[in-house]
Formats: C-alpha cells, structure tokens, sequence
C-alpha cells in the first residue's frame, strides 16, 4: 500500500455541535444521547465501536448514534429538525456547514460547555491547524471529530507496467503529466488520473497551498454577507484551464463532485486518483490491485 501525501494544510471535515436541549431521561433511568452522523463503512463502525465502548463504561448514560446519510444530507436534517424543536442532541456537522451552524443559533458552543461544567481542557493537545478551522475570536465554538486531508493515492501495479519507479510518486504537476502519458500509452490505464470532491481538492486546497485568497474577507472567516469567491482570478483560472486542457487528452478524467469518481480508480481505469484521506480503510479493504 502506498498512499501520497498532499502537501496541503489538513482540513478538518467533521466536527459535533451540541444541540441547544435539554437531555430526556429514559424510563431505564439512563440518559438517551442522540448522536446523528453521517459516517459509512469502516469508519462508520468505528464510531459505532466507541459508542458502544462508552455505553459498556458506565449506567448512567447511553449514546444513540444514527447515520443520516451523506454529508449535505445530516446537515440538511439537522436543520429541518432544530425548526420542529426536535433536534439531536449531537450532531456531526463537515466543514462547509461550520459558518451556517454557528450563526443559527442552535448551537452549544465548547467554549461554553466546558467552561460552564468546569472542564479543563488544554487544547494545545489538538493540531492548530484544525481547531482553527472551528474557532471564532479565539473561541472553540464546535469539537473537532474527525479531520480528513487530501491524499493522492496511485496505482502501483499501472506504474510497473509502463515501466515507472513504483516507490516514486509524481511531485509536480508536470510529472502528474508525464506519468498519465506513460501508463496510458502502455495501456496500463484508460487514464491518467482524476479527482473527488473537486471543489475541496483542486480549487481551496489548492488555493491554499499556494498561499493564494480563496475568498475575500478571510476567506469568509470574517464575515458572512459581502464575501466574494477569488477562484475566478489568474490562479485559479490557471489550474482549472489545465484540468480541462487535460480532459481532453484523459490525462485528467472528470468523475463528477463528492467522491463519485471513486470507481475510475477502485476499477483500475486511472492509475492516479486525489482523495480524502478518510477513503484509506475503504480502499484497504476494497481495492484489489497494489496501492
């Protein structure tokens, strides 16, 4: 197995907000706590294992976790429920719906919960990098759960066949280009690569790689009306022209948003594919080539 860092900032993906609601008491006297998520696979049974950890630790409380579908889709009830006044009371929420969940209202902030309940918490032990990502005038409004990177996976046994270094991974963008004219003209693949989540991956990720403005205005930390989208500027006019300069050449293969390009590589079509890191133990167990 091989997997390819990219050099790009972690970005936390997942994160709980506490429901603004008081806890129901069960008639076995233990306190119900819904947990709504949208975890699948095998990090959807990891959460299952620590609920079920937790619940086997002590009488007094009991986790009740429920996947709500994909990301959008959690969110999406979340909301429709916090407006009937029948929330969760925890709810995994991914990056895009943080600035949403924190205006709404609906939220405990983690500053306050723990600050309330007289928990200390040293939060230097959390990477800066992602409890940045949910802070908000120096205070952590929601509790990083999860944190997920962009990875670039590749296909070793493609690379073999057209005769590249299997241990050595492209670095540059110009090697991404040589490699895929490699393999696909040792028909080792149908393409050189593609992509999932492509406005997370090649446009802030890249963004931010570079060191370039996503957006204005912190990129949207700062405010909510008035921010304006900077990807229509030479950088990143640049790098989505390449891509589609490549598409035509299927060079790059476009797959469509989230991860629906995930087939092109689990079936060996592209021998490059630029993922979430989160997809590690699904590929470990799925993908029947070496990676």
């Amino acid at each position: 197995m091989k997997v390819f860092m990219s050099r790009s900032r972690p970005l936390a993906a997942l994160v709980c907000f506490l429901t603004v609601l008081t806890l129901p008491v069960a008639a076995q006297a233990k306190t119900e706590i819904h947990f709504w998520h949208a975890l699948s696979g095998q990090l959807g049974e990891a959460l299952e294992t620590q609920a079920k950890q937790f619940n086997d630790s002590q009488g007094e409380y009991e986790i009740k976790p429920l996947r709500k579908g994909s990301y959008p889709e959690t969110l999406t009830a979340a909301i429709a429920a916090y407006r009937q006044k029948n929330p969760p009371h925890i709810v995994q929420v991914f990056e895009v719906g943080t600035q949403t969940m924190m205006l709404s209202g609906a939220v405990y902030p983690v500053h306050e919960l723990m600050q309330q309940n007289e928990i200390k918490i040293d939060w230097n032990d959390f990477i800066k990098s992602v409890v940045g990502y949910y802070t908000k005038d120096g205070k952590l409004y929601s509790m990083p759960y999860n944190s997920s990177t962009p990875i670039f996976y590749y296909n070793k046994d493609a690379f073999k066949k057209a005769g590249l270094a299997p241990e050595k991974p492209p670095k540059t963008w110009q090697e991404v280009e040589a490699f895929s004219k490699r393999v696909m003209g040792a028909g080792a693949a149908k393409c050189g690569f593609s992509t999932a989540w492509p406005s997370w991956i090649q446009v802030e990720n890249m963004h931010a790689t570079h060191d370039q403005p996503f957006a204005t205005k912190n990129n949207g930390f700062d405010a909510v009306e008035g921010v304006e989208l900077l990807i229509n500027r030479e950088f990143g006019v640049k790098h989505v022209g390449q891509l589609a300069e490549w598409q035509k050449q299927n060079v790059f293969s476009y797959g469509g948003r989230q991860g629906t390009a995930d087939p092109k590589f689990i079936n060996g079509d592209c021998a490059m594919y630029m993922h979430s890191s989160a997809l590690i133990g699904g590929f470990t167990r799925g993908v029947k080539f070496d990676w």
